[in-house]
């Protein structure tokens, strides 16, 4: 496999303050501490349950299974709880030792750059992604900043009937626009290289008119402060490469985009603080809402076509984080910005999108066993693909488990006297994977007027807990889901990036049955089996069997336009852009729906 020869560079100063407190290396051997201690220390436990009496082929199975998931868990909990400390414990200052170029940009710096808004799109219903557009647009005009920026369109659409909707959006679009600074549409007929292949030819055509560039994928909206402020960013440091913006899900209408993106912005902000604290200027790339340096983005981040064919041969799906390997490996820092900015994406509408798109990036993520050896990689880098990788494999583990422990339930092969070190174990894990997202309801707990700006404690309280059941019942599924796509890979089965679905629409019986059955069925033949051998295993393993055999139902349900409005008129699962909505999000079409009740907060207040 042919990569990019690492090349050496020399690079300015730059002119934004380093992180103060312990230097990166510190930083990064704690975290290893903490986590291969905490990985040991679990290992002996589970050990000591499964081989008290002799080891057993499913206590092999459970003990391998763990090893496997264990490292996934471990790190997304020290990730929050140092993600947590940075932001609440006593000598809390992230601004200083996390993200000091960020401070930086609050100066009215002049945008000095040229930069390029492209948006990717392939195959979906352009209007919402033209709507945003002129969002920003507008934005950036009432900033004054308008020509410092120019907007790309980057189709990769094969269907005729949405090409021509495109190029007739874009034309009404682009005659807004001076001449000097007119945007630019450009369409091609095959996708060659999916996403990545698109940006490389973006870069190949207008590189050299360009300093920077955006990535903006077709949910993609971001507003005009925080674009300033991404490029200032840029201006003020001469080596950095790449910054990630913390993404957040916009207002949804859909019940399952909700709870979804509720939890998920929830579980991400303590986590990326954390993971920012010790991954420094290795940070990640999440393939949109961020912003490049144009030339060492092209120079370095060409990607090899690897040998073979689909589904783990031939271009490469998941792009993203080898772009930000490379880049690294180049000398370039690579930083995310572990706080909440204008920067918003939409998230799939059912739970059957959701899986779409989750088989997607598990194939992307499989091909990266080939580059854990690739020359010039940084430790970090090598890391952070190791993780990619192990994030899927996690799922075949856990249901590996789920299995081995059913059998190990219905021979009723354990101790007695290991029962409570056996339940202790449990709630030990079950603790660490809900660990992100405990932190992220926590930090809007501790954070002075944070509950206020998700509706108050109860709706916030209520929201919380809602989500993480929801998120119990769907892991086992989606797990299971991906155990079987895995499974399909091995025997050739390929998925390939088309146009994703972001309107809310119902999902039939039909559909949900056909997309869930193995689900179903797998959780009615556990539940009938330990209900006979060993019912106690019901009651511990409900959260597992009854999200595996209440699949279907969820996913109709949560599809339901009536049950999203429902709760959007409630203020249930909502973000602080339900309440007070910043302008770019009702010009571009994402306003939230009218609560069905003021605020207590907004109540008229008796006179004194």
């Amino acid at each position: 496999m042919a990569v990019d020869p690492r090349p050496s560079l020399t690079l300015v100063e730059p002119a934004t303050p380093a992180p103060a407190g312990l230097p990166p290396a510190a930083r990064r051997a704690i975290v290893l501490a903490l986590n291969l201690a905490t990985i040991a220390l679990l290992g002996w436990g589970v050990a000591d349950v499964l081989g008290g009496d002799g080891w057993s082929v499913a206590d092999v199975v459970i003990f391998a299974g763990f090893l496997v998931a264990a490292p996934w868990t471990t790190l997304g909990f020290w990730n929050a709880a140092i993600g947590l400390a940075l932001l609440h414990g006593p000598w809390a200052r992230p601004e200083r030792t996390v993200y000091p170029y960020w401070a930086a940009t609050e100066r009215s710096a002049p945008l000095t750059a040229r930069t390029a808004l492209a948006m990717v799109v392939r195959n979906e219903d352009p209007a919402p992604s033209f709507r945003a557009l002129a969002a920003m647009r507008d934005a950036l005009a009432a900033e004054g900043v308008l020509p410092a920026f120019r907007f790309y369109v980057l189709s990769d659409s094969s269907k005729a009937e949405i090409a021509a909707a495109e190029e007739a959006l874009f034309a009404d679009f682009a005659g807004t626009f001076p001449a000097d600074n007119r945007p630019v549409y450009r369409r091609r007929e095959v996708n060659t290289g999916y996403k990545a292949g698109n940006v490389a030819d973006f870069l190949a055509r207008w590189g050299d008119e360009n300093d920077f560039f955006v990535t903006l994928d077709a949910d993609s909206l971001i507003a005009a402060d925080t674009l300033v402020r991404m490029v200032r960013a840029m201006q003020a440091d001469p080596k950095l490469g790449l910054l990630q913006t913390l993404v957040v899900g916009a207002p949804a209408d859909s019940a399952f985009a909700r709870i979804f993106q509720f939890g998920m912005r929830h579980g991400m902000r303590s986590f990326t603080m954390g993971s920012a604290w010790w991954t420094g200027d290795c940070g990640p790339y999440w393939g949109h809402n961020a912003i490049a340096r144009t030339a060492a983005f092209r120079d370095h981040c060409q990607l090899p076509v690897l040998p073979g064919g689909p589904p783990l041969g031939g271009h490469i799906l998941s792009h993203d984080q080898l772009e930000a390997a490379f880049l690294r490996r180049a000398g370039w820092a690579v930083r995310v910005l572990p706080i909440e900015t204008a920067s918003y994406e939409q998230n799939p509408p059912s739970v059957a999108e959701f899986a779409y798109r989750d088989m997607r990036w598990c194939q992307g993520n499989m091909q990266y066993w080939r580059f854990l050896v690739a020359p010039g990689l940084r430790p970090v880098s090598r890391f952070q693909i190791a993780q990619a990788l192990l994030m899927y494999v996690a799922a075949p583990a856990w249901m590996a488990m789920t299995l081995a422990t059913t059998v190990k339930a219905m021979m009723q092969d354990f101790r007695i006297e290991d029962l409570d070190l056996g339940i202790a174990l449990f709630i030990a894990v079950f603790a660490m994977s809900l660990a992100p997202k405990l932190a992220g309801f926590a930090d809007v707990a501790l954070t002075k007027g944070g509950l206020a700006r998700y509706g108050g404690g109860l709706r916030f309280g209520v929201s919380a807990l809602l989500e993480v059941l929801f998120s119990m019942l769907l892991a086992p599924a989606m797990a299971l889901n991906i155990t079987i796509f895995m499974i399909g890979l091995l025997f050739g089965r390929s998925i390939s990036w088309s146009g994703q679905n972001r309107a809310v629409r119902s999902l039939s019986w039909v559909a949900a049955w056909r997309g869930l059955w193995p689900q179903t069925l797998l959780g009615a033949v556990l539940i009938g089996v330990l209900s006979w051998t060993a019912p106690l295993a019901v009651a511990w393993g409900a959260p597992i069997l009854f999200g595996l055999l209440l699949a279907v139902p969820l996913g109709v349900a949560t599809a339901r336009p009536r049950l999203g409005r429902w709760l959007g008129r409630h203020g249930l699962f909502a973000g602080p852009e339900d309440f007070a909505p910043p302008p770019i999000l009702p010009q571009a079409g994402l306003a939230p729906l009218p609560l069905a009740r003021p605020r207590v907060d907004e109540l008229p207040r008796a006179a004194e």
